[in-house]
């Protein structure tokens, strides 16, 4: 998250106090849109506005409370606060009541009003994050296992539609939990294959004396234990998909074997010297690159270009932080149909979590972090805190009083500067008298103290 805070339309006939107001709101890191006038205010406002709005409630012409309501017919969530004399207080209740979100009596505090505005900001930005994760989520319905606006993941999802309908055999390259074995199974939903099996097998989960016979099975009594005849992986995905994942851990035996497998398209099962025909596709994943001699270590060359026809890479979630929210959206609402939950609104805590972590998961935690916000068992977050020389000092203070520190830094700069000459001091802040003289007093500011050596 930047400094920055957003947006803050306000809304005063008074020009005196636009200006003082946006010298405070640009202290407090806000970008201020100052307008005279409710009508052309509310020129600038539509559903998709990222701030919100500050008005005085008294003003010719359309007053704040009618400013209120045309904003709230527009989009309800976007945050109003209303500045109001003494005697509209009881307007400003009722206001409240109707979904304003705040009110601030004059004359205010600076500290009070920046209070307000952090949090209705924050509100805002949670809001509109929110609708964005839940549209996200809705336009990639089609696409769910593979989520995302990343080029790498566009690039990923037009070459599968390319090589679906081929029988070319596929290496998927990518770290633990990147999705590897949802791309294989997405590459057999979308092919002519689709009606016939996907046939998964883990290389590394198997111990080397079962996994010869997992892939090419055996006949009765082939070795001892083996009472029936097995149809092995390799045959059993014939017309479809066989899916070998981490690959990189076949023995070396069984290389050999495979790599003759997908030369010929032909299996003899233990325990017979018959030799079958199989039609299939081989998709196989690693977590390694096995281009490079040194992490490719005892995996055979030949096999490795024999299977490096098409390569994917799918890449780990911090080389895509842009479609992470996109993704907790989709696995936040699918963990909460599982556990019977409503799905949560994303906190701020959370979305600091999801843009600021590592995933070293990647995928697979994230997934696995989902289930626990839709359990609402979540951790204890810490809001990430970025920090800008324009904006922030000490990080133990907040905002409110770090704005207050700083405008007194630069009021007691400019008087010692020009020496207690209230008129300098006046134009080189260019700030109205009568908000000066405000500012003195709220900071407690002698200025006869620099009059002294003048």
């Amino acid at each position: 998250m930047s400094a920055e805070k957003g947006r803050v339309i306000f809304v005063d006939d008074d020009e005196d106090l636009l200006r003082a107001a946006k010298q405070m709101l640009e202290l407090a890191c806000f970008v201020p849109i100052l307008f005279r006038s409710a009508e052309t205010a509310l020129a600038t406002i539509d559903k998709d506005f990222e701030g919100l709005v500050v008005s005085d409630i008294r003003m010719p012409g359309m007053d704040g409370l009618q400013l209120f309501e045309r904003v709230k017919a527009i989009d309800p969530d976007i945050p109003v606060v209303l500045i109001t004399g003494h005697g509209d207080v009881e307007l400003a209740v009722a206001a409240i009541k109707d979904g304003a979100y705040d009110f601030i009596p004059k004359p205010y505090a600076t500290e009070r009003l920046l209070e307000t505005l952090h949090r209705a900001s924050e509100k805002r930005h949670l809001v509109l994050e929110n609708r964005r994760l839940k549209d996200a989520v809705a336009r990639s319905a089609g696409d769910m296992p593979l989520i995302g606006e990343a080029p790498a993941m566009k690039r990923l999802r037009k070459t599968l539609r390319q090589i679906a309908d081929t029988n070319v055999d596929v290496l998927v390259e990518g770290e633990t939990g990147t999705g590897k074995e949802v791309v294989a199974a997405l590459l057999h939903r979308w092919s002519n294959r689709h009606a016939k099996p996907f046939v998964a097998l883990n290389c590394g989960a198997l111990p080397e004396s079962v996994i010869e016979s997992e892939l090419f099975g055996h006949e009765a009594g082939a070795f001892t234990g083996a009472q029936r005849r097995r149809i092995g992986r390799i045959e059993h995905s014939n017309g479809g998909t066989l899916f070998l994942d981490e690959i990189e851990s076949m023995p070396p035996l069984l290389q050999v074997k495979l790599l003759r497998v997908l030369e010929t398209r032909q299996i003899t099962p233990l325990g017979t010297n018959e030799t079958r025909s199989i039609d299939l596709r081989v998709v196989a994943a690693t977590k390694v690159d096995l281009g490079d001699p040194a992490t490719r270590r005892d995996f055979r060359e030949d096999l490795y270009f024999r299977l490096n026809v098409v390569t994917l890479r799918i890449p780990p979630l911090r080389e895509r932080s842009e479609d992470i929210p996109a993704l907790f959206g989709h696995f936040l609402e699918r963990a909460s149909k599982r556990f019977g939950q409503p799905v949560r609104e994303m906190t701020a805590a959370v979305r600091d979590h999801l843009m600021g972590h590592k995933w070293p998961g990647n995928v697979r935690e994230l997934v696995h972090f989902a289930d626990r916000v839709a359990l609402g068992l979540e951790p204890e977050l810490e809001t990430s805190v970025v920090s800008t020389q324009k904006c922030v000092t000490a990080p133990s203070l907040s905002l409110a009083e770090k704005v207050r520190r700083y405008e007194a830094t630069v009021i007691h700069e400019a008087l010692q500067e020009h020496r207690g000459d209230m008129q300098q001091v006046i134009e080189t802040l260019g700030i109205p008298r009568k908000t000066f003289y405000d500012k003195l007093k709220r900071h407690g500011i002698n200025s006869a103290d620099y009059q002294k050596n003048r």
